[in-house]
């Protein structure tokens, strides 16, 4: 199991750049709000599209070979990121173009490395190495999202007299993760090995069953569809937002914070918050049983709306300093991965067990995609409603979301398992 820290730490890295490092680049860069949350909302359309590149990936095998492809590729696009920052071009289009290569890299990496886990691993193991896939996961992305924002921040404040003070910070920032990334990727090419033809029966199996074939009815997929949209439709919303939040200028209705405070708060903090969150939500669905299994998707579904109600309190009452910001911003994460546990059970209905050893549900396609409307036009909607009236209407909007949820909750467990 020498692969196992590093394969997942190189899987992370590129999905923490697109799901959170990007926003604050695309506003550095000096673009709107507006086009900031869209353009990061289309960063998404790979991990959208991974269900129909899965069946000819898996055909192909050679999974070793595979990784090494995607790993050494997405190094290179980590080096022309950083090199971009400081060219004399429009850094604007070919950070987009970067940043969109690397998550379609990102994917890859994700479906081939699931497959690989599963042919090495026995379903027993499988389960006992979630919580350590999990940790070196979300290591990695404190390190993408918490120790780099930081870094950027205090290379902007050496680098404060010289000209093009971003652009440098954000080149030197990128340079030295790709650096750690290079590490990650020899150590892999040395640890994973292949040996292909040892084809897996039992991830043949739950592929085959997985199949668009034994989807339920078009009626019954739309109800569940909807019970997801509307499940995270709070979340979508605040995902963008709260970062837009925090870096705002007090003057425009934010907090102002550094990219030092954000790393800390949202990049460090949040994302601890976030891991215990699921780690405890996934406790509980594996031991619920009855009437206690009822209360505690209920829980769940709660808990994933209480997000919005943490950040229009912070606009009734901003915090004075560091520590209560981080309390804030732990308290919402922590609602969020607890509750994101709750799509679980429509996953299950829908797609049987593919998604059994999921380790983050944000990276499921159909999760991602119901998700990508609303985070594309968050940013608008807080430049045309305000911090203070968007959050509110956030967090009211989760009232029909646990109403619609905890119905559609209660029909999946009267429904018949599929054998």
């Amino acid at each position: 199991m020498k692969w196992l820290p590093t394969l997942f730490a190189a899987e992370a890295i590129p999905s923490a750049m697109i799901t959170f490092v990007a926003l604050l680049m695309f506003l550095q860069l000096g673009l709107g709000w507006g086009m900031s949350t869209l353009y990061c909302a289309l960063l998404t359309l790979p991990w959208v599209m991974k269900s129909w590149v899965r069946r000819p990936l898996q055909r192909w095998g050679h999974y070793a070979a595979q990784l090494r492809c995607a790993e050494v590729t997405s190094l290179l696009c980590l080096v022309t990121l950083a090199f971009v920052f400081t060219a004399r071009t429009n850094r604007r289009e070919w950070v987009l173009l970067c940043l969109f290569v690397l998550c379609v890299l990102s994917a890859w990496h994700e479906l081939v490395s699931q497959m690989f886990y599963q042919q090495r691993l026995r379903r027993p193991l499988q389960r006992f190495y979630r919580v350590a896939r999990m940790s070196f996961t979300q290591a990695a992305v404190i390190l993408t999202y918490g120790v780099m924002i930081v870094a950027v921040g205090s290379f902007e404040v050496l680098f404060r007299n010289y000209p093009h003070v971003f652009a440098r910070s954000w080149s030197l920032a990128v340079y030295l993760l790709a650096g750690v990334y290079l590490l990650l990727l020899l150590w892999n090419m040395w640890a994973v090995r292949g040996r292909e033809e040892m084809r897996d029966e039992r991830l043949e199996i739950r592929d085959c069953q997985a199949q668009p074939s034994l989807l339920p009815p078009p009626s019954s997929f739309i109800s569940h569809l909807s019970s997801l949209f509307f499940l995270l439709l709070p979340q979508a919303l605040l995902f963008h937002a709260r970062v837009l939040y925090l870096f705002a200028s007090p003057s425009e209705g934010g907090l102002g914070c550094s990219l030092q405070d954000i790393g800390l708060a949202q990049g460090t903090v949040g994302v601890i918050a976030f891991s215990v969150g699921l780690i405890l939500g996934h406790r509980l669905m594996t031991k619920m049983r009855g009437e206690r299994k009822e209360m505690r998707e209920g829980l769940m579904i709660f808990a994933i709306g209480f997000s919005p109600v943490v950040y229009w309190l912070m606009t009734q009452f901003p915090p004075s300093n560091l520590l209560w910001l981080c309390t804030a911003t732990a308290t919402a994460q922590l609602c969020f991965g607890f509750g994101l546990n709750a799509c679980a059970p429509i996953l299950r209905r829908l797609f049987d067990d593919r998604y059994a050893d999921t380790v983050n549900y944000l990276y499921v396609p159909l999760i991602a995609l119901v998700m990508l409307p609303a985070m594309a036009a968050s940013g608008w909607l807080v430049t045309l409603w305000g911090f203070e009236q968007f959050f509110a209407i956030d967090a009211l909007l989760a009232l029909p979301a646990w109403l619609l949820a905890y119905i559609s909750m209660r029909r999946i467990v009267r429904l018949p398992q599929k054998e």
